[in-house]
């Protein structure tokens, strides 16, 4: 995919995403943000934010709420009990904020049908599968069957730092991984060149973070683009958008890399340049020289 093309494709979606949405914001004022959309869980992407801290949580916009359990209601365990006490709200056009692992309000009683934005949902806590207080805090667009990266929505947070490349390595069709040190000389064939890439906000705040967007190049030719704005559910199946709809198994598998994309390699001197950028702009790139035999 070029790059016009990819753009335009953003553009839309930016557009479509901007029409289900009414200001937003944050669903606490206090907390650490410690996993961001599209982080690569040990090979998973987690499909919200998490934080951890002590706080009210709040709603983070005006709507209708459409389902709310505590840790503990028999209804949930048919749903996904690692949220422990959760809430959905539902702000129209298809999108639904959900707010899970926080400590129970009153039991679970006296929920209200509708909530303004700001207005307390509960306090920050531990239900669920989490071992400190905090939330997990998802967007997910009903319509597109699709998790939302809320920092498209809402302010990003204050990031005052590049991205970090901590490797590059490629993976052979014979499941051969050969990692940046031994990229020099390689052998003609199809790879899979894969990224370990993360973020962080502030140079005091150093918990790693998945980046915004992870761009490929091989001899000035965009081969791969990731980028982590959605996650999909096709049949089942988590999809993340590498230049189209791929498996989330196949491009978090090798965990912490991701794998970014899948090119045939042949003889001849290789210029193999990688970008990474985070939500606020800053870049990190890497050039590598291969010479392929």
């Amino acid at each position: 995919m070029n790059k016009v093309k990819f753009f335009t494709l953003f553009l839309i979606s930016m557009f479509f995403l901007s029409a289900i949405t009414t200001a937003m914001e944050w669903p606490l004022s206090e907390g650490e943000l410690v996993h961001n959309f599209g982080f690569n869980n040990r090979g998973k992407p987690v499909l919200g934010t998490v934080f951890e801290g002590e706080g009210e949580v709040n709603a983070a916009g005006s709507g209708r709420i459409i389902f709310s359990s505590t840790d503990n209601n028999n209804a949930a365990s048919r749903l996904p009990f690692t949220l422990g006490s959760w809430t959905a709200i539902d702000h129209e056009n298809g999108l639904v904020s959900i707010y899970s692992r926080y400590d129970d309000i009153n039991g679970g009683e006296n929920i209200p049908t509708y909530i303004e934005k700001g207005q307390a949902i509960a306090s920050l806590g531990s239900s669920g599968w989490s071992e400190k207080k905090g939330l997990y805090f998802i967007l997910f667009d009903r319509k597109e069957r699709r998790w939302i990266n809320p920092s498209l929505v809402i302010s990003p947070f204050d990031d005052s730092s590049s991205p970090q490349i901590s490797g590059i390595q490629l993976r052979g069709a014979n499941g051969r991984v050969i990692e940046s040190s031994q990229l020099r000389n390689l052998s003609q064939g199809r790879y899979s060149i894969e990224v370990n890439a993360s973020d962080i906000l502030t140079e005091t705040n150093r918990l790693p973070l998945a980046p915004h967007r992870i761009i490929c190049s091989v001899n000035g030719e965009e081969v791969g683009v990731l980028s982590f704005d959605t996650i999909s559910a096709r049949g089942g199946i988590l999809m993340v958008n590498r230049n189209s709809l791929m498996p989330a198994a196949r491009i978090y598998g090798p965990y912490p890399f991701f794998e970014v994309a899948e090119v045939q390699l042949n003889r001849g001197q290789v210029l193999l340049e990688i970008i990474v950028l985070d939500i606020a702009g800053n870049s990190r790139s890497s050039l590598l020289r291969l010479v392929v035999e």
